[in-house]
């Protein structure tokens, strides 16, 4: 887990354990890649950890979830130095049925 403060590996019940990485995002996804063998990895967290990933050219596949809803301002995901055209191919979209308004 990407972070910007140092804290013990945590280990969960199940197994699951989480290593804070405090040195960048070179050294997580190093870390990550060493963990699963010849399974992906996955990048998860906000706007700004994605948008150093896509800037470093180290996504292979974007998967995003979109939900019609508004939320205040946010980040924009392709946005700033680095963000110019890119060759992107959609794979496939999901569309799931809206949600009943109450």
């Amino acid at each position: 887990m990407l972070t910007h403060r140092p804290r013990p590996t945590l280990v969960k019940e199940g197994g699951t354990t989480f290593t804070f990485v405090i040195d960048g995002i070179h050294r997580a996804l190093d870390q990550a890649k060493a963990v699963p063998g010849d399974r992906n990895v996955d990048i998860a967290g906000g706007a700004e950890t994605v948008r150093q990933y896509l800037r470093e050219g180290l996504v292979d596949e974007l998967q995003l979830h979109v939900v019609p809803a508004l939320l205040g301002a946010g980040l924009r995901l392709v946005e700033g130095p680095g963000a110019g055209p890119r060759d992107l191919e959609s794979v496939r979209v999901v569309e799931t049925p809206p949600s009943p308004r109450t």
